[in-house]
């Protein structure tokens, strides 16, 4: 009976997330071209996309590896752009608590925002219910793969693309698509605005450590919006009874 009920979410999951696969695999294509772009070597590239396996921080320290930044400053700038996994993480924790913890580890690696996103949106509820872990994997197994042919093809043509052809922009087209869905309320919205101006005063500062500034300050802008928001609707809720 678990084994029909786990294909059956298997299944599901596989539905769900197959009209993401093109653009997961588009956005790694451009990641991988500006790996090799930026410098890194066949083994580097190849090293890189299955290792790290995070789109945005990739082309966050792509930068910063092509000017030879201290390795901090790009250790410290791709691990603030991935600090949104943490999120991602508590939020998958408690459906997950009971599994053997490198089973977690395993499904918080291959995770991404668009199947995190979506198994949300299929179990808004915590606790324990079959056919959890089996949705989850039909949403990240093929997205990881989707990402990895997408990258590969990218670094193996990287070399064969003109320089003028913007890949610098096509990578911020390829950021935006991932983001924009995952701004979803004022909170959000008002992260993403700071960041942005954050970031645009603190373009000229060296290392590129202007988008770890607007970054750190993006998500506390958005972290005090959403508390006092939240006191808000506690308070209305209160004067309401």
């Amino acid at each position: 009976m678990q084994t029909e009920i786990d294909k059956a979410a298997f299944k599901e999951g596989l539905k769900i997330g197959m009209p993401t696969w093109f653009g997961v695999g588009a956005w790694g294509l451009v990641v991988g071209v500006a790996m090799i772009k930026a410098g890194l070597s066949l083994p580097q590239a190849f090293g890189m996309t299955f290792i790290v396996f995070a789109g945005s921080a990739q082309l966050a320290s792509l930068p910063l590896i092509a000017v030879h930044a201290p390795a901090w400053v790009i250790f410290a700038t791709a691990l603030v752009v991935n600090l949104r996994f943490v999120i991602f993480s508590a939020i998958l924790a408690p459906h997950f608590y009971h599994l053997p913890w490198l089973t977690r580890a395993k499904m918080g690696f291959f995770s991404g925002d668009i199947s995190v996103a979506l198994f949300i949106q299929r179990y808004p509820e915590f606790g324990q219910e079959q056919g959890k872990l089996a949705y989850l994997k039909g949403l990240v197994y093929p997205n990881w793969g989707s990402w990895q042919i997408g990258s590969v093809i990218g670094i193996l043509l990287g070399s064969q693309v003109p320089t003028h052809w913007g890949l610098g922009f096509a990578g911020t087209l390829a950021i935006l698509c991932v983001m924009l869905p995952l701004v979803i309320n004022k909170a959000a919205i008002a992260g993403v605005a700071v960041s942005g101006v954050v970031a645009m005063l603190t373009a000229k500062l060296p290392y590129k450590l202007g988008l770890l500034i607007a970054v750190v300050i993006g998500m506390v802008a958005a972290m005090m919006l959403d508390e006092w928001l939240e006191r808000k609707r506690d308070q209305d809720g209160d004067e309401h009874e």
